[in-house]
C-alpha cells in the first residue's frame, strides 16, 4: 500500500537538481560580486570609515556590485539549499522573492514608458549630480569616462554641463588648469593616436562653438542614450523578455518542486 503511494508521489530529481545547479551558480556569482565590492571599498578606505559611504555626492559604482551581488546571493542561497534539502520554506521564499523582482521590473518598465519626460528629467539630474562628483571617486570617474567614450557624448545634454564641476567651470575665480575644459573622454578619437591624450579637453570650451566640434563630442549623453535605445530596441526588448521568461520559469519550477515535496510528505503522513 505504502509503495503505491510513493510511486504516485515522488520528488522530481530533474527539477530538484536543475534548480540546485542553476542557483549554486547564482550563489557563487553573488558572493564574487559582494567580494569585489568589499575589496573596492577596502582599497578606497571606506571600510575603515563607514560614514564616507554617504559623503560622495554622486553614485558610487561599488553599490551596483553590492546590491546586485546581495540579491543574487540571497536568491541563490534560498534556491540552492531549498532544493537540496527539500526545504519548502526556502523554496517558497525563493519564488516570492523572484516574483517581487519580476513585478518591480514590470512596474518600472510601464512607468518608464508612461512617464518618459519625467524619466528624462531624472536621468539629466542624475548625470549632473555625478558630474559634480567626478573627481571625488575614481570608480565614478571611470564610469563617466566609459559612458562618454562608448556613446560618444559629453555631459547630460552638452559639454557646457561640465560647468557644474568645480574643476571644469569657466568662472573667473577657478584656479584649476582644467578650467573651461572637459574630461578626455569627451574628445573625438584620433585613430592615429596609440596613447590617449588626457589633456585634449583643456580650454576647449573657451573656443567658439563652431570649433569645439572639431575637438570634442558636442552631443549630450541623454539624447545619445535615447538614440542607442531606438537603434537597439529589438535587442533590449529581447533581453528583457528573456530575463522575464527565465524568472517565470524559475518560479514555476520552484512551485512545482514545492508541490512534489508536500505531496510526498502528505502521502507519508497518511501511510
Amino acid at each position: 500500500m505504502s509503495g503505491n503511494h510513493y510511486k504516485g508521489h515522488e520528488v522530481s530529481c530533474c527539477i530538484k537538481y536543475f534548480i540546485f545547479g542553476f542557483n549554486i551558480l547564482f550563489w557563487l556569482l553573488g558572493m564574487a560580486l559582494v567580494g569585489i565590492g568589499l575589496w573596492a571599498w577596502s582599497e578606497k578606505g571606506v571600510l575603515s570609515n563607514i560614514s564616507s559611504i554617504t559623503d560622495l555626492g554622486g553614485l558610487d559604482p561599488v553599490w551596483l556590485f553590492m546590491v546586485v551581488g546581495a540579491v543574487m546571493f540571497i536568491l541563490g542561497f534560498a534556491g540552492c539549499i531549498g532544493a537540496l534539502r527539500e526545504n519548502t520554506f526556502l523554496l517558497k521564499f525563493f519564488s516570492v522573492f523572484l516574483g517581487i523582482i519580476f513585478f518591480l521590473e514590470l512596474t518600472t518598465g510601464v512607468l518608464a514608458f508612461v512617464f518618459k519626460d519625467w524619466i528624462k528629467d531624472q536621468l539629466n539630474l542624475f548625470i549632473n549630480n555625478n558630474i559634480r562628483a567626478y573627481r571625488d571617486d575614481i570608480d565614478l570617474q571611470n564610469l563617466i569616462d566609459f559612458t562618454q567614450e562608448y556613446w560618444e557624448c559629453c555631459g547630460a545634454f552638452g559639454a557646457d554641463d561640465w560647468n557644474l564641476n568645480i574643476y571644469f567651470n569657466c568662472t573667473d575665480g577657478n584656479p584649476s588648469r582644467e578650467k573651461c575644459g572637459v574630461p578626455f573622454s569627451c574628445c573625438t578619437k584620433d585613430p592615429a593616436e596609440d596613447v590617449i591624450n588626457t589633456q585634449c579637453g583643456y580650454d576647449v570650451r573657451a573656443k567658439p562653438d563652431s570649433e569645439q566640434k572639431d575637438h570634442i563630442n558636442v552631443k549630450g549623453c541623454v539624447p545619445q542614450f535615447e538614440k542607442w535605445l531606438q537603434d537597439n530596441l529589438t535587442l533590449v526588448a529581447g533581453i528583457f523578455i528573456g530575463v522575464a521568461l527565465l524568472q517565470i520559469f524559475g518560479i514555476c519550477l520552484a512551485q512545482n518542486l514545492v508541490s512534489d515535496i508536500e505531496a510526498v510528505r502528505a502521502s507519508c503522513f497518511f501511510t
